[in-house]
């Protein structure tokens, strides 16, 4: 009999661990069951990332990304994209999508490699 003991505690173990997943199996199922009948003090919260927003845009202080880029062209006519960048701590690819909307929209144009605004 002294062989069978090894192997009844690792039956023993394996049905503990496997009890041990089928609770924590049923609570997942019990908060399912509790947020599908509408029960928000038993239903648990998601893993899963949801939206927060409205699908609005929040306006940065002080105007949009396109208002400060345009205006540092007013203010250096024939100023590059890298310089936009560096004056509006952003990085110079954001700069050149923010500049290509401008340009699409007639407020600035493209000189060489720099920009100028349009009246």
């Amino acid at each position: 009999m002294a062989n069978n003991a090894p192997t009844l505690d690792e039956a023993k173990a394996m049905l503990e661990a496997r009890l041990s997943e089928l609770g924590e199996e049923q609570a997942r199922l019990q908060g399912a069951l509790a947020s599908l009948n509408g029960d928000p003090k038993h239903a648990r919260r998601s893993h899963t990332s949801t939206p927060t927003t409205t699908g609005r845009r929040r306006r940065r202080r002080g105007g949009t990304r396109a208002e400060h880029a345009l205006k540092a062209v007013q203010d250096k006519p024939g100023i590059t994209g890298s310089e936009i960048a560096e004056k509006l701590k952003i990085k110079p690819n954001y700069v050149y999508q923010v500049m290509a909307v401008l340009v699409k929209d007639g407020k600035v144009a493209k000189d060489g490699r720099g920009y100028i605004a349009k009246a």
